[in-house]
């Protein structure tokens, strides 16, 4: 049944783009949820969903995981990837599944994608020293509460002791404060930043 199923999945897929009445980016939700669910393959399942996803998404216009790894968001979020996952899987043979567990997931991940890749392309924008690159996307395209990882990943090139020494002016500044300590510490922008 396998072979029908992913045909299947395919026709319904192609119509509903056509059809135009679905964005297309949950159609590309759904069409992934539909093919691990499917599992056609006895390997590989997961990574050629990936791939698909890409290749889908780009099709449409978003094109943010050209510039950086949905892949790798996705192992960072594994355990609410595979809970969603779980989640809309139940009852899908008769019928009765529930997508909006993994369209969440699915596109909070994109939005999440674009946030990054904003970022990074802000950073980039933003001539001057590291330190002053740092201190600019801190106050001005972070997240309010953020981890020394997000500055890490939106400003690629620098080191964590660079991040950190920013951070350290800006605390004694009174621009943010450190929520925490250690790798799982986060760090907010203070309301008079």
């Amino acid at each position: 049944m396998t072979p029908f199923a992913v045909d299947d999945l395919i026709g319904r897929y192609q119509q509903a783009i056509a059809d135009g009445e679905h964005h297309p980016v949950l159609l590309c939700g759904l069409f992934i949820v539909d093919l691990l669910v499917i599992h056609p393959f006895e390997d590989g399942n997961g990574r050629i969903a990936r791939l698909l996803t890409n290749a889908m998404l780009t099709e449409h216009g978003y094109t943010a995981g050209r510039y950086l790894s949905l892949e790798h968001a996705i192992g960072e979020s594994a355990d609410a990837y595979y809970q969603s996952l779980l989640e809309s899987s139940h009852g899908w043979h008769d019928g009765t599944a529930d997508p909006w567990p993994w369209l969440g997931y699915f596109t909070s991940l994109i939005a999440s994608a674009y946030a990054v890749f904003t970022g990074r392309a802000a950073a980039a924008r933003t001539p001057g020293t590291k330190q002053q690159r740092i201190r600019e996307h801190i106050l001005r395209h972070a997240p309010a509460t953020f981890r020394l990882a997000d500055i890490r990943r939106a400003i690629p090139g620098v080191s964590d002791q660079t991040i950190r020494l920013v951070l350290e002016q800006l605390k004694t500044e009174g621009k943010v404060r450190a929520d925490g300590t250690g790798r799982t510490a986060t760090w907010s922008r203070t309301p008079h930043a």
